[in-house]
Parts: C-alpha cells; sequence; structure tokens
C-alpha cells in the first residue's frame, strides 16, 4: 500500500497506546509512579478532556492525543477479562483453606462494614439505592495492582503487614464476580423486584458455572497437553487466548459478565501443571490490556471540570481514608494483629481500588449512576490511589515497622507466590532422582518439564512438576525464581542447558546453579557461563565404575569414597581453571562433614 493509500488516522490511537506503555509509563517509573496510575495520568492529559479538548486551536495536537473512546472500548475490556483470568489462576482450593481466617472472615467483614457505612452516607447525599449500593461496594474495595506492587518493591510481602493485606486483598477479588452480577440486576431496564433478579441472577450464574466447571474439568488438561505435545509457544499461545476469550465469550452468550468466565477458567486451571507455563504466557497481553482501560478511564475524567470544585473531591477522599481506615483498624485489632501491621495494613487498604472503575463504568453505561456521581466517585478512586506509595512512606515512619519481624501465628498464610527454595529443570531420570533427593531432606522445590506426556506420568505420580519453558524469564519468575536458593539443570541436551544458564544468570546473578554437562568440554563451557557447579555425565559415570569397581575388589569402603571425592575435587578444579574462574566447589574434607 503506497503512502498516499495509508489511512494513518486508523494507527493513530494505536501508536499513543504504545508509545504510552513504552514510554511515558517507564519514565514515570523512575519517579516511583504505579503502571496502572501512569495509564490513568497519560489518558487523564491526552484524552478529550485534557489536551484534546485543545485541538482545534492546535490542530498538531491531534496526532498526540485520542479525541474519543469508541475504538478502545472492546480492548479495555479484554483487559478486564485478563485480569478475573489470571486472578483465578493464582486461586486454589488450598490456598483458599489455608487463608480462610482472614480471607473470609476478616475480608468479608471489612468489604460489607465498609460497604454499608459509604453506601449509607451516598445514600444521604441523595443517590438512590440502587447507585448508593454500587457506590457503596466499589469505594469498599482496594488496589490489589497498586499495594501488592508497594509492598513487593520493598520486600514486605512475607511480613504481618504483607499477608495481611494480601489475604484481604484476595477476598477483595473474589467479590468483584457478584458485584458484576449486581450491576446487571440493578440496572433500569430490568424487570421485577430485586430478590427475583437476584434469585434469578445466580441461579443462572450457577448452571453456567456447572456446566463451565464440568466441561473444563474434563477437556482443559487434555486441551492443553494436547497443544503442548506439539511444542510449540506460538500454538500455546493461541491456546490460552482462546480459552480466555471463549470461555468469556460463553458466559457473555448467557447474559453474564465475560470476566467471569474468565475467572472459572482460570479457577479450573490453576491445579493442572500448566498454570505457570499459561499464566507467564497471558500475563504481557493482561498488563498491556489492561494498560487501555486504565488509559481509556482517565480520558472519561473531565479534570478541568473536576478541579473547578475540587472540595467534594477532597471530602470524599479524606472520607473514603477515614471509614475504611476506621474499620480496618477495628477489625484488625479484633482478629490481633499487632499495632505497628494494624496501621501499615489500614493505610494501605484505605484508598480505592481499580475495580471501581469497572464497576462504576458499567453502572454509568447502564445509567445506575448519573454521570456527574460516577465521574465523582472515578475521581476520589484515581485520587486515592494515587496517594497510595505516600500514604504508606508515612504509615511507616509512624508504625516504625520497615523491617517488622512481628510474625504472628494468627497470620500465617500463603504469599501472592508460594515460595519454593529450589527448581529443578527437566523430569527425567536424573531430574526425577535429583527430587527425591531434596524431597527426602525436606527441600521444598518444583520441577520444570517441557514434555506434556513427561509431566501427566509425573503428576500421577504426586511430583511437584508444571509444564513450562524454562528458557522463558517471565515463566521462570513464575516458578519463583526471584526468591529461589538454588536452580538445578538435568537436561542432556547441551545448548538448552546453555541458554538456560544464560536466562537464569540473567535474572539472578547470586542463585546457585548445578548443571548437568555431556563431557567435560562442555563443562568447561558451563564454568566460563558462570555456573556453581557442572556435573559432566562421562567424569560421573568413571568414578561410579571406579568406585564399585574397587569395593568389589576388597578395597574398604571409607577410603574408596575418600578416593573418589577427591578425584572429583581434582576434575572440578581442573575444569574451573581451564574456564579461567576461581573455584568454587566443595573439597573432599568439606564433602566429608556435610555427608
Amino acid at each position: 500500500m503506497t503512502a498516499e493509500g495509508t489511512d494513518f488516522t486508523v494507527y493513530r490511537e494505536a501508536m499513543i497506546l504504545l508509545a504510552t506503555a513504552a514510554v511515558l509509563v517507564p519514565i514515570g517509573q523512575r519517579f516511583r509512579l504505579s503502571p496502572i496510575l501512569g495509564f490513568l495520568i497519560a489518558g487523564a492529559v491526552l484524552g478529550p478532556h485534557g489536551l484534546g479538548a485543545l485541538k482545534w486551536a492546535l490542530p498538531p495536537l491531534q496526532w498526540i492525543t485520542v479525541s474519543e473512546e469508541r475504538g478502545l472500548g472492546a480492548i479495555a475490556e479484554l483487559g478486564v477479562v485478563f485480569l478475573l483470568f489470571i486472578i483465578g489462576l493464582e486461586l486454589s482450593l488450598k490456598r483458599l483453606i489455608t487463608m480462610r481466617r482472614l480471607v473470609f472472615g476478616l475480608g468479608t467483614a471489612q468489604v460489607a462494614i465498609s460497604a454499608v457505612i459509604i453506601g449509607g452516607i451516598a445514600g444521604l447525599f441523595g443517590l438512590k439505592p440502587a447507585a448508593a449500593v454500587l457506590v457503596g461496594l466499589s469505594l469498599a474495595l482496594s488496589s490489589t495492582a497498586v499495594v501488592i506492587e508497594v509492598l513487593s518493591r520493598r520486600g514486605r510481602l512475607n511480613t504481618t503487614t504483607g499477608r495481611t493485606s494480601f489475604a484481604i486483598l484476595l477476598l477483595q477479588d473474589l467479590a468483584v464476580v457478584p458485584l458484576l452480577f449486581l450491576v446487571s440486576i440493578l440496572g433500569p431496564d430490568h424487570q421485577g423486584s430485586l430478590l427475583s433478579g437476584l434469585a434469578q441472577a445466580f441461579g443462572q450464574a450457577v448452571l453456567v458455572i456447572a456446566v463451565i466447571g464440568v466441561v473444563g474439568t474434563w477437556l482443559l488438561r487434555p486441551f492443553f497437553r494436547l497443544v503442548a505435545s506439539a511444542d510449540s509457544t506460538e500454538l500455546f499461545v493461541a491456546a490460552a487466548l482462546f480459552v480466555v476469550v471463549g470461555s468469556g465469550l460463553v458466559t457473555a452468550a448467557a447474559g453474564l459478565s465475560m470476566a467471569l468466565g474468565a475467572f472459572m477458567a482460570g479457577l479450573l486451571l490453576s491445579e493442572t501443571e500448566y498454570h505457570r507455563a499459561i499464566e507467564a504466557t497471558i500475563d504481557p497481553f493482561k498488563g498491556l490490556l489492561l494498560g487501555v482501560f486504565f488509559f481509556s478511564v482517565g480520558m472519561s475524567l473531565n479534570i478541568p471540570a473536576l478541579f473547578a470544585d475540587p472540595w467534594p473531591i477532597l471530602l470524599g477522599i479524606a472520607g473514603l481514608l477515614i471509614i475504611k481506615g476506621g474499620v480496618l483498624v477495628g477489625l484488625l485489632r479484633l482478629f490481633r494483629i499487632p499495632w505497628p501491621s494494624t496501621i501499615e495494613t489500614a493505610v494501605l487498604l484505605g484508598p480505592g481500588g481499580e475495580f471501581a472503575f469497572i464497576v462504576i463504568g458499567l453502572a454509568m453505561v447502564g445509567h445506575i449512576i448519573s454521570e456527574e456521581n460516577g465521574a465523582l466517585v472515578l475521581a476520589i478512586t484515581s485520587f486515592s490511589m494515587a496517594l497510595v506509595p505516600v500514604l504508606d512512606h508515612f504509615a511507616r515512619r509512624l508504625s516504625g515497622s520497615l523491617n517488622a519481624k512481628d510474625v504472628n501465628p494468627v497470620v500465617a498464610v500463603l504469599p501472592p507466590q508460594e515460595r519454593v527454595d529450589a527448581i529443578v529443570i527437566g523430569s527425567g531420570r536424573v531430574g526425577r532422582l535429583v527430587s527425591d533427593m531434596l524431597t527426602r531432606h525436606n527441600i521444598k522445590h518444583i520441577i520444570i518439564e517441557r514434555d506434556p506426556a513427561v509431566v501427566a506420568r509425573g503428576r500421577t505420580k504426586g511430583l511437584p512438576v508444571y509444564y513450562g519453558d524454562a528458557k522463558n524469564p517471565l515463566f521462570l519468575k513464575r516458578c519463583g525464581l526471584d526468591e529461589a536458593k538454588g536452580v538445578v539443570i538435568t537436561i542432556n541436551k547441551a545448548s538448552a542447558v546453555s541458554e538456560i544458564v544464560t536466562t537464569v544468570r540473567e535474572l539472578r546473578d547470586d542463585i546457585l546453579i548445578v548443571a548437568r554437562a555431556r563431557d567435560a568440554e562442555h563443562a568447561r563451557h558451563l564454568y566460563k557461563q558462570n555456573v556453581t557447579d557442572a556435573v559432566p555425565e562421562t567424569i560421573e559415570a568413571s568414578l561410579q565404575l571406579s568406585e564399585a569397581t574397587l569395593v568389589g575388589l576388597g578395597v574398604p569402603t571409607g577410603p574408596v569414597i575418600a578416593s573418589i571425592h577427591e578425584k572429583r575435587d581434582e576434575f572440578r578444579e581442573q575444569l574451573q581453571g581451564a574456564a579461567g574462574r576461581p573455584t568454587r566447589g566443595l573439597r573432599a574434607s568439606q564433602v566429608k562433614k556435610t555427608s
């Protein structure tokens, strides 16, 4: 197509969004600005109420602004669908049972009490009952994305504050599903009483969920096993996208939310061996599509009109922080959370959350909430979210618990990603033996395997094996590489071993890496790649043959084992020296002490 025949306006919005994701958001992160807030601010500045309003006076601005949301709506909705899928994928029945007291006790109480108080106040200011209910429930939720990012940035997810916050956020994420039902029920087009509408919606939801559950249980695992057997990254990506969007369309066809179907699909896949690989595959799409969603939300904020009368926003933010903070302080102390963590958690969860954009946006489209009131609620939510890092800073200074270690048995729950000490790559005979030895010594670990048939056999034997590509950095992070102490590479393909070592070292230069090598030459190459230890097959086989021969010929076992260890150390030093690096292996005397 020639330049004359190209309609550049078609690509303008896409280029603006890509520029926001690739340039503006990273710049904002250098100033500790959350990507979500970066997209919101970019949408507000570049939208129709920002610089877009000046394009008539300055025509060149049309190339860097978005004048309307029409083209972004469908893409933005997919962002919400992918977010709910990831939430379902990260949940499991085991995790819910472990955290049930904090999740379903503390979390439910926080949402219910906060929603009643906020909704009641909204009603006093003239909102209709349906609108007041949705405003109360929406503002009762907090920002999972911003809070988890603030906590993880300083390594606080494993503190009492981190675990307690995550438990409450988990319940809030679960509460979004029935809240989405409620939006459709409270719409003006709904016929019949509220009670009958609730009964109808939940009855329909239970039926659809049951169908998805039964079909998904029987089909999803075999489906991904079939796709994985093709050993094609492109096909696996296509299959994951098909399941997310397809499950959403099934519930949408039944009159329910697309997000519900995606959530159910994620929940069904959370217990399979493919969930880590799927999560790594979907996460980039989710992040970018959610960026589109928050960009579109930012476009809807009429900043000039709101700042012309700032007091409702300021009073709304102050009221929200006081109400939710007060409710959280009372409940956290009731659940015997220490004061330092109570202060930090209450401040972190006091502001609004991203799901308010979803619920209030749908309510505005359904004419449940007026445009004016909806814009005010969204403004209160977005500005309060922007305050999370600042509020957290002052809360930590007040509590004096930046490095708090006040772990209370009451809150001993799992962090967002279950921590492992070791990652074993390869589930062949060598990998299974390594896994067995780690299990015997109570070392928590997982196994990564690329062959779906091997994964399936390992799962039937109870092994912690997951399907995925160990050369994928995002997948390794999903497997817990950031917190792991060591990686053991047991596969026998030399080129793949080298690629995995390179990937792991780029992510963690301090982690223990023990790799299987084909021969001495391969071992020297791996030492040049800075592995901690390389174990050549030929040398190990020779040493074991020598040990068996000497013992069989009547040489005492003790001296034989000692000499084998000494010979192994000699080989290790030679290989490390040839690679031009200092020796880091265990000496024979060290082996004796640790054996």
